[in-house]
């Protein structure tokens, strides 16, 4: 795995803002799960925020609730049947789906919650609490305390996938196993100035 970048607070919408299939890694006293969720939206720039839908049947999310934390991650394309699997599979029916996706996890410093290799980029939320949209809508409310990204496709303010092996790309999840990956560059002239 190459070591990765920090991403400034500020330019963590630009991960999310790809509209990628996301892993939401989450742990409370021991207990860790990985699920994925293609329901991950950027909310705002500054202070960065996201919301990430998760139902209250995941086993993830009393781990979110009582952690009052987070991460989000963007697979790519080397690891989509890992993606697949941590995404049909349910931890309340077997306790044993991290071992058996065939993830490979590791630590980030000062963050004890599990973070899977093969990903673009991860960062860590910590909850905005609000009952109620949570309770109705299962959705939440995170705000950036940390990212990072791979620097072979995010140079810490841009994607860099034209540059990229097509392995690396984003995987965005359609329905029934099938998946695109983040597609070709269109850049319109004029607007170089704004990003």
């Amino acid at each position: 795995m190459p070591e990765l970048i920090p991403v400034a607070l500020e330019n963590v919408y630009r991960l999310f803002n790809v509209g990628g299939t996301s892993l939401v890694s989450a742990a409370y006293e021991g207990k860790e799960d990985v699920m994925a969720a293609t329901w991950v939206c950027p909310l705002n720039i500054v202070p960065s925020r996201v919301t990430a839908c998760i139902d209250s049947t995941h086993y993830t999310r009393p781990l979110v609730e009582k952690s009052g934390m987070f991460a989000l991650a963007l697979p790519t394309m080397s690891i989509v049947e890992t993606v697949l699997k941590l995404g049909s599979i349910s931890r309340n029916d077997d306790d044993q789906k991290l071992e058996k996706s065939g993830a490979k996890f590791f630590k980030m410093p000062g963050f004890d919650m599990p973070f899977v290799e093969g990903c673009a980029c991860y960062a860590v939320f910590k909850v905005l609490p609000e009952a109620h949209i949570e309770k109705a809508y299962d959705l939440f409310i995170g705000e950036a305390v940390a990212a990072w990204a791979d620097p072979r496709v995010f140079d810490g303010r841009h994607w860099l996938f034209e540059k990229a092996p097509k392995s690396l790309s984003t995987v965005h999840y359609v329905a029934g196993g099938h998946f695109y990956g983040i597609g070709k560059v269109v850049d319109v002239p004029g607007y170089d100035h704004m990003g």
